[in-house]
């Protein structure tokens, strides 16, 4: 394989694989000795890639200076168009417009016929009402998941009864019928799902539990996998709420 290939071949797999990934299982996929494998890691560095980490801790691309959008294949082109076409169509207006915008930039950088593909994509989404209603706390919930911030809520149960609580945001969750936030709560202390068209009111707590969040998602999932509850104490900050 000639080397420029195998670089690129190096920089797909850092794109794809879950990060941190160690220097073995990039050298086995892409076919290399340790020893190439890390000059190949030094040689994308030194052509402007940010590559963070190092040799028995493992490795993620930060910024990847060779993925210019014309290198997307026509297939690559359908998978995008209706992806950010099932999001315009997810009852967001804030994803909606995010979607069109992501559309019309990766149009403005292909070379005319891929363009071309990507306006007159054979793969169409069309549904007659949005999947899921409108929330109206949604960028309130989006905005303390990104900054790892506690939100107070009220929050309605299956039969109408309405509780106010601390919980730590950790992701929101599109379901097949349903949106849903997967957070730790502090009411209950344990990990808990709630239900977005179920909450009356979010509002920010005031206490950041940043930089917990991946580890908390991590955390939670690990339980939904085993089935079993795992303790994971909340640590606010120090400015937590009462």
């Amino acid at each position: 394989m000639a080397r420029t290939d195998r670089l690129f071949r190096l920089l797909h797999a850092m794109r794809i694989l879950p990060s941190p990934v160690t220097a073995s299982r990039l050298a086995e996929e892409t076919g290399v000795s340790l020893r190439s494998l890390y000059r190949d890691i030094d040689s994308l560095r030194a052509a402007g890639a940010r590559i963070e980490g190092e040799r028995g801790y493992g490795y993620r691309l930060i910024e990847d200076v060779a993925l210019p959008p014309q290198t997307f294949d026509r297939l690559e082109i359908e998978a995008l168009v209706l992806g950010l076409a099932e999001v315009r169509h997810m009852g967001d207006p804030a994803l909606e417009k995010a979607a069109a915008s992501v559309l019309a930039k990766v149009a403005a950088t292909l070379p005319s016929e891929a363009e071309q593909h990507l306006l007159h994509a054979v793969s169409q989404v069309r549904r007659a009402e949005a999947r899921f209603p409108a929330i109206p706390d949604m960028e309130t919930i989006r905005s303390a998941c990104w900054r790892e911030e506690a939100l107070r809520l009220r929050y309605g149960d299956k039969d109408g009864t309405v509780t106010e609580r601390t919980i730590l945001p950790l992701s929101v969750v599109y379901l097949d019928s349903k949106m849903t936030l997967l957070a730790w709560c502090a009411l209950r202390e344990a990990f808990r799902m709630f239900r977005l068209d179920r909450i009356r009111e979010a509002r920010p707590a005031g206490a950041s539990f940043r930089p917990r969040r991946v580890a908390l998602l991590r955390g939670y999932l690990a339980e939904l996998r085993s089935g079993r509850p795992i303790a994971e104490p909340p640590a606010l900050g120090r400015n937590e709420p009462t």
